[in-house]
């Protein structure tokens, strides 16, 4: 934070509200992405919010021992204006990402996990910036766990930067994970963890 703090008489007036908001949140622990050319903050997890990957986390493991559901992984964008992305989870095979840093490259990723956060950034940040950012690096799926709107979202088929194919369900309903992961869940235990 102090290189940015040291910098920001160079912000041009139009983004000091939006870097000061950012650096606001990195002092609460958030993450930084970069979407779309500009910076963006995440919120760290909340306590359900960590329990909905684990739920999933435990249903791939259980479905497809090969793969793993990563929580940790930050993945290049390239294709996305240089781009940085943090998914909450990232689906691929076991030794993915061995040897690389922080920021992988996405190629082997079969699926993109985000759980909607409690924030003012979600709606645009995870139902706009992020569906059009996993396309246009070719990842197969996004799933959406939509807490506020309690639904599951299936994005599928990467096609000239944007997903040809969106499937919704709400909680409590089954929902088919199409290939290449293969996984039906049943969803009713999310009704628990909306908070």
């Amino acid at each position: 934070m102090t290189v940015l703090a040291g910098r920001l008489h160079i912000v041009e007036t139009e983004h000091f509200e939006e870097v000061a908001r950012i650096l606001a949140r990195l002092e609460k622990g958030a993450r930084l992405e970069f979407i779309d050319g500009k910076i963006r903050s995440k919120a760290r997890p909340d306590g359900d919010h960590g329990r909905i990957i684990q739920w999933l986390l435990r249903i791939c493991m259980q479905h497809r021992p090969e793969l793993f559901l990563d929580p940790n992984q930050g993945l290049k964008a390239e294709a996305y204006g240089k781009g940085r992305l943090r998914p909450d989870a990232s689906l691929v095979p076991c030794d993915a990402f061995v040897g690389q840093g922080e920021w992988a490259d996405p190629g082997p990723v079969l699926m993109v996990v985000e759980v909607t956060s409690h924030d003012s950034d979600t709606d645009q940040r995870d139902r706009v910036e992020k569906p059009r950012a996993y396309a246009e690096t070719g990842i197969p799926l996004y799933l959406l766990i939509d807490r506020q709107a309690c639904r599951l979202v299936v994005y599928s088929e990467p096609d000239d930067g944007r997903y040809e194919t969106i499937h919704t369900v709400p909680f409590g309903k089954s929902l088919h994970l199409p290939d290449p992961v293969g996984i039906t869940l049943d969803t009713e235990p999310l009704k628990n963890w909306v908070g």
